[in-house]
């Protein structure tokens, strides 16, 4: 901890653009004129982190014993409050937090209370299809009694696509083949969509009649004020 405030480390390479982006957002959330005026920030850039899309679809819990590591690598080297930089990895969550004794920030908890707290009933997921099949999001969404929505088997086909074949393969994005999806869960009563893959806010900016909530934001929100920072305005 550094003149009182804390050292936040980022279990990170889930991808690595989704890291870049995460510590990108931790420093336009703070208010700071000078260099000293920012956090401290820890990335581990774990790129040898099996995937958690296909571990969770082939049950296997592969990815929990390296996110550990990263884990008590940070906490080692001084960090204080962690997060992590994928939507889908915090299936395993629960398990990296008993593994370390200072807090790992929870971004769909975060997530959730956030749309209830801005009166959203009823949400789009834009997710990885273990995202939606391990139901990461279900339990605190309910919990704040708001409604999520899942695009079609053929919506998912398409996210899959856009995240691992062109974000994460270091191609150009075409997020437009979605925007049927997007039209259909809006019909359904969607009155946000939540960017719940990391890679997605790179793509998507602004949802034009329907807002898009980024994750990724929240979560480095949620870090800079628990570090101590001062928060920007939204």
């Amino acid at each position: 901890m550094i003149h009182g405030r804390k050292v936040i480390g980022i279990i990170g390479g889930m991808g690595p653009m989704a890291t870049a982006d995460l510590f990108t957002k931790i420093i336009e959330n703070t208010v700071a004129a000078t260099d000293q005026e920012h956090l401290h920030v820890l990335i581990d850039n774990n790129t040898d982190i099996p995937d958690r899309t296909a571990c969770i679809l082939q049950g296997s819990d592969a990815p929990l014993a390296p996110m550990v590591e990263s884990a008590r690598r940070l906490v080692e080297q001084g960090a204080d409050v962690l997060i992590i930089p994928c939507n889908t990895a915090h299936y395993f969550h629960g398990g990296v937090q008993a593994a370390v004794e200072v807090p790992v920030l929870n971004m769909p908890e975060i997530s959730a209370r956030y749309c209830a707290e801005r009166g959203f009933g009823c949400v789009g997921l834009l997710s990885t299809a273990g995202t939606v099949r391990a139901q990461i999001y279900e339990p605190y969404f309910e919990k704040e009694g708001v409604r999520l929505l899942h695009p079609t088997e053929v919506g998912i086909q398409n996210l899959m696509y856009l995240i691992y074949d062109e974000i994460k393969a270091g191609r150009t994005p075409h997020p437009e083949r979605l925007y049927p999806e997007l039209v259909d869960l809006e019909g359904q009563g969607a009155q946000a969509f939540l960017l719940a893959c990391t890679e997605l806010p790179l793509v998507f900016h602004d949802g034009g009649r329907v807002p898009f909530v980024d994750p990724t934001k929240l979560l480095a929100r949620a870090a800079v004020e628990m570090a101590g920072g001062q928060l920007k305005g939204e």
